[in-house]
């Protein structure tokens, strides 16, 4: 880091006056939750402390330029922080510098140009296929509520559907004659999906004891509670979560790891991917390409553990 040099022209607004300033604004103005407020603040205090360690005198804020800025990067890196946690650090700096721009606090904003890292991507988890069908064995269908656990569980895999889009399902949306379902998915969009056999079978078997849990016959919904109400998404989550319990070491045990699953094994077994798209209800292809990196990813594992050379 090299030593800074003070301008002929001193603009005498400190970092911390402006940063004061700033935390008002967020909170007054732009009324941000307290929690990115606080955000907000320890992002700044960080970047004080950095400039503290790498100039020998801390500089105005008006003679702050880019590439004092970039350095902010690699210093938090070297304290272990990840990518997106760098991400936070670094937008909190340029929205600093944007509003003291704005306010006519400094004759130019350096941080404009300052790239933000890209975001980690995540692999979903997923199950494997025998652990599917580990799954699948967990429920004791001579129950309703069972009966009911497995339908739903064969359906999301099945079908690729959202936690949120199964629950919101009635009886009249399903198609046995054409083994397809009308879904209502994210922001009112319909999609017509295929469903398989085996996610059929089960429905026509909850169907016989879903009377029992029905306290009328005007019920639309199609998964119902114990007490004869639509199943929300925390019921679902605590049959899944309890049912996948000993059956994957995937830390993820929800209803969602079945859409994941669904998506990965169709794409490890060829499908198009916008097929997969389509029937997921994505709002954009790149949303579907993680898959794409699933099964590469998997087949990288495959490769190292069977290949003497790898």
């Amino acid at each position: 880091m090299r030593i800074f040099k003070f301008n002929t022209v001193r603009i005498l607004m400190t970092i911390l006056d402006a940063k004061k300033l700033f935390t008002e604004y967020c909170e007054s103005e732009k009324d941000f939750s307290p929690y990115t407020v606080a955000n907000y603040d320890l992002s700044l205090n960080q970047f004080y402390d950095y400039l503290s360690e790498n100039f020998d005198n801390i500089p105005d804020l008006g003679e702050i330029e880019t590439e004092d800025i970039r350095p902010f990067l690699g210093w938090l890196h070297d304290k272990g922080l990840s990518k997106n946690s760098l991400r936070i650090k670094i937008s909190a700096v340029k929205s600093y510098f944007s509003f003291c721009h704005r306010k006519g606090y400094i004759n130019s904003n350096p941080a404009s140009i300052v790239q933000t890292p890209k975001r980690d991507k995540k692999l979903p988890s997923f199950l494997l296929e025998k652990e599917i069908a580990g799954l699948i064995n967990k429920f004791d269908t001579k129950t309703p509520l069972g009966a009911r656990n497995l339908a739903l569980t064969e359906l999301i895999y099945s079908s690729g559907l959202r936690i949120s889009e199964a629950l919101s399902l009635n009886i009249s949306d399903i198609n046995f004659a054409t083994k397809l379902i009308k879904v209502a998915g994210k922001g009112g969009k319909e999609r017509i999906v295929p469903v398989g056999d085996k996610a059929l079978s089960a429905l026509r078997h909850y169907f016989l004891l879903r009377r029992q849990l029905a306290k009328n016959n005007i019920e639309k919904a199609l998964f119902l509670t114990s007490r004869g109400n639509r199943l929300d998404s925390s019921g679902a989550y605590r049959a899944m979560n309890r049912a996948m319990k000993g059956i994957t070491e995937a830390q993820q045990k929800s209803p969602h790891v079945l859409r994941h699953s669904f998506a990965t094994h169709l794409m490890d077994n060829g499908a198009d991917i916008t097929a997969v798209y389509e029937m997921l209800g994505h709002s954009s292809l790149s949303s579907t390409q993680v898959y794409t990196h699933v099964s590469i990813e998997r087949l990288k594992q495959a490769y190292k553990k069977a290949h003497p050379k790898a």
